[in-house]
């Protein structure tokens, strides 16, 4: 009797699985450029801009364009964290606004009031509305539309509806928050390097990171496996309020003045940041340094509108809305292109280790034996 040779279950069959399960060239490509497209364009956009422009890249254009850029950053820092759950916070533009106005303010009485009271009010509106989403279910679209009404109201009655300004004296030490610079770029640049750190950190090596993004990927399946997930959510819109705040505040520590007009629509500025930066918006994926690159490529943008000579201030409106069109349309096909090349993947996995349990069970019934098995010659 001759016994039919068939692949061991530990030879090549196993190869096979575990080679299928790798991504391929078209997966590790798409996911690259989910993660680092916006610091693709950047570099990319940079490097033009300094070839047609002469004065683009001087030391002191860029510096001012990173300082611009880190009064907006630790906005985009804490609607990072919300996005990962899968949630928005579209209160942020007015509470920044509200944490200037508090803190120029507070300034009259020092340094540490004039930090402490945006933080702790503008952390309470953050914390408040994380209460609703986690405990009521009610979607953070509704919560946070609440927020923004409620911060832009107590902005405009602090300040009877616009007409009072609290100006930060110049002999305050408060202005040194943002005022002052070290090794050539602001304090404020150092201040948000520092919070964009601790923020990947935060989000790579500690268990809440990986439970933000696990409820963004399911929150039911998060919950049953035991998450923390109402006190993570918590923590998420309290710091996303807080940042908000501290942006606010350093803003009003650099112009000496809390402006009521300011953050209007910043929201989506801070939106479009951080889906620029690779953050999928229904959440359970992004990076925090893809934030900052987002909300870094967004100045850049802006700094070309000027130097086309485009004084309008609603170009920069514009130009966001293409560039958040754009990436969304990318994202959508890069993902569906994962997906996909996933699905491959575990078909063929499938079938080579169903060949290899096929072996096996055949081996094990005796219909082939072990020297055939090891794929040496068939027995007679």
């Amino acid at each position: 009797m001759t016994s039919t040779t068939l692949p061991s279950p530990g030879s090549r069959p196993e190869i096979e699985a575990a080679r299928a399960q790798r991504p391929g060239r078209s997966a590790l490509i798409s996911r690259f450029l989910q993660r680092n497209g916006a610091l693709v364009v950047l570099l990319l956009l940079v490097v033009v801009m300094i070839f047609a422009f002469s004065g683009f890249g001087s030391a002191g254009n860029l510096t001012q364009i990173a300082k611009q850029a880190s009064f907006y950053a630790p906005l985009a820092l804490g609607l990072t964290f919300v996005i990962f759950t899968g949630g928005i916070d579209l209160s942020v533009g007015s509470v920044f606004a509200l944490g200037g106005v508090l803190a120029a303010w507070a300034s009259q009485w020092g340094f540490l009031p004039a930090l402490l009271v945006p933080l702790l009010v503008c952390g309470l509106i953050g914390l408040v509305q994380g209460a609703l989403v986690a405990g009521t279910k009610i979607p953070a679209f509704i919560v946070t539309l609440g927020g923004l009404l409620f911060a832009r109201g107590l902005l405009l009655f602090i300040t009877d509806e616009g007409s009072v300004t609290h100006p930060v004296t110049s002999h305050s030490g408060f202005r040194s928050l943002a005022g002052s610079s070290f090794l050539g770029l602001g304090t404020s640049v150092w201040i948000v390097l520092v919070l964009f750190v601790i923020g990947v950190v935060i989000s790579r090596r500690t268990s809440y990171g990986m439970t933000l993004l696990a409820i963004g990927g399911q929150e039911e399946a998060a919950s049953l496996m035991g998450l923390p997930v109402r006190r993570s959510l918590l923590i998420a819109y309290t710091t996303s309020g807080a940042l908000a705040g501290f942006a606010g505040a350093m803003t009003a520590s650099y112009t000496g003045s809390g402006v009521t007009t300011l953050g209007v629509g910043l929201e989506l500025t801070a939106i479009s940041a951080v889906v620029l930066g690779g953050t999928i918006l229904t959440g359970g994926a992004g990076t925090i340094m893809g934030s900052l690159v987002g909300i870094t490529l967004l100045q850049v943008v802006a700094n070309l509108i000027n130097r086309l000579g485009l004084t309008n201030s609603n170009w920069q409106s514009v130009v966001n809305g293409v560039l958040l069109a754009v990436v969304a349309v990318a994202q959508i096909y890069l993902s569906k292109v994962q997906a996909r090349n996933q699905g491959h993947g575990a078909t063929a996995a499938e079938a080579a280790t169903g060949e290899a349990d096929a072996a096996k069970v055949l081996a094990d019934a005796g219909v082939v034996d072990g020297d055939s098995r090891q794929g040496g010659r068939p027995s007679s």
